[in-house]
């Protein structure tokens, strides 16, 4: 067995960022598996193109890559069935299948206008500058505009939080007792906020940030002690 995962960081390659990557480096913490750290940056597409794909995470087992974060949890749990499950069964990957959706749409892509301004604070001239075109093309305007109204905007992303937070008022994770991979795709989310941005997107007294704080600590700190912004 030999696991290696291409991984996003900026200038600091042990301060991996993306959202994505960080639900595999759950994923695999949570079945006991350990992979080789392969730092990418936004400008390196050509390092991933022969494993067919133009962003990460991107995993390689032996010769074998694994492509998405979603198809990597669904690699793990079918490769390695005798580590813990990531679903707890069929009927747990439906649900999680629905989560990841959610996690991307409610939880990435409402966290992200408010932090976009950030990322390029952490990353190299040239991957700051492919970074801010790209993403401004997308919003039509400079990446201070897009960020500008995010003391206001972060009432709505918390009010959005709703589902996830009466969920956690009667048990400590969405997986349960214990956490599983529902758990990390929305936790890579708030991960990812940490590690680029000072902004904060809690509030203390939050059931959420109470569940943040677990997951940070989980896996000995494995999140908590990988540089970030105080959260």
């Amino acid at each position: 067995m030999s696991l290696k995962l291409y991984e996003l960081v900026g200038t600091d390659a042990s301060r991996p960022f993306s959202p994505y990557c960080w639900r595999t480096r759950m994923a695999l913490a949570h079945k006991g598996l350990s992979a080789e750290s392969i730092p990418w940056r936004f400008t390196e597409k050509a390092a991933i193109a022969p494993h067919g794909s133009e962003k990460v995470p991107v995993m390689l087992d032996g010769d074998k890559p694994v492509v998405d974060s979603w198809a990597i949890a669904n690699y793990l749990e079918d490769a390695y069935p005798d580590r813990p499950s990531l679903f707890g069964g069929e009927g747990g990957r439906a649900t999680a299948r629905f989560m990841n959706w959610w996690g991307d749409i409610a939880v990435v892509g409402g966290i992200f206008p408010m932090i976009v301004a950030d990322i390029p604070t952490n990353l190299a001239a040239e991957d700051a500058a492919d970074f801010r075109a790209s993403r401004e093309a997308r919003f039509g305007k400079s990446l201070e505009e897009v960020t500008a109204p995010r003391d206001q905007t972060v009432t709505a992303f918390r009010k959005s939080l709703d589902p996830l937070r009466l969920t956690l008022k009667t048990q400590p994770f969405l997986g349960g007792d214990q956490p599983n991979y529902t758990d990390y795709i929305v936790f890579g989310g708030f991960q990812w906020a940490r590690v680029v941005s000072p902004f904060r997107l809690l509030e203390e007294t939050d059931p959420v940030h109470a569940w943040r704080e677990r997951l940070f600590d989980a896996f000995d700190g494995m999140a908590r002690n990988s540089p970030g912004h105080p959260a």
